[in-house]
């Protein structure tokens, strides 16, 4: 079972179809058996070939991902919507699970020629990148402490108490920047709502202000 979700973890972070061979390669496993575990898979519609012989994520996932704090999927797909069109920019939800930032759902602008693919189930440590750094001004210290032990907040955690945003460029994807809000969510793990775009005629201030606006109606929607 471990090596079937590491499987599904693999393709998740590559976010592209691989090969029997490259998936072989990164669990350090022969190919006989990662494709014995991917007919397994497969037969459970978790992985699906493209017609090159790729493999890629199935839709069964996406099934299964919507049903992960589903309430709040439904109040933030119409902000995440606003603020991909307004802005121009991929726009996502992402959620601390462990020690890492999972983005949750995203949705790219409607009318551009080409977007960033931000795909759910993409993963990252929380220490790096926009999402983890929003992620981590919501945990108190001793949360922090019994995730994190003796390992120090970024310091750009000061920055989120200041203004309320926090810009990092290529920490996670290389040449991308990304923008990011905490959203404090009754009953949901630490989320960040943010943005991921390669440039912007925007400043960092606007793309920010515009993120708290989205944040802060999210927010709203929970305490009515």
């Amino acid at each position: 079972m471990s090596r079937g979700i590491n499987i599904l973890e693999v393709l998740a972070t590559a976010g592209r179809p691989l090969s029997i061979a490259q998936l072989a390669a990164a669990l350090g496993v022969h190919r006989s058996v990662a494709y014995r575990i991917l007919r397994t898979l497969e037969d459970h519609n978790l992985v699906a070939r493209d017609p090159s012989g790729g493999v890629r994520l199935g839709a069964r996932l996406a099934e299964l991902s919507q049903a992960v704090s589903r309430e709040l999927q439904v109040a933030a797909l119409p902000e995440l919507t606003a603020v991909a069109n307004d802005l121009t920019m991929t726009a996502f939800l992402a959620v601390m699970e462990g020690k890492e930032s999972v983005i949750l759902t995203s949705i790219e602008p409607r009318h551009q020629a080409a977007t960033i693919v931000y795909r759910p189930g993409s993963r990252h440590p929380v220490t790096h990148g926009a999402p983890g750094i929003a992620i981590q001004s919501l945990l108190d210290e001793t949360q922090w402490k019994a995730a994190f032990h003796d390992e120090p907040r970024r310091p750009d955690v000061e920055k989120i108490t200041t203004i309320g945003y926090v810009t990092t460029r290529g920490e996670v994807i290389r040449g991308m920047a990304a923008t990011a809000v905490p959203l404090s969510i009754p009953g949901e793990m630490p989320t960040a709502l943010a943005v991921v775009y390669v440039e912007s005629e925007l400043s960092e201030d606007q793309i920010g202000q515009r993120l708290l606006i989205a944040a802060q109606r999210i927010e709203s929607a929970f305490s009515q």
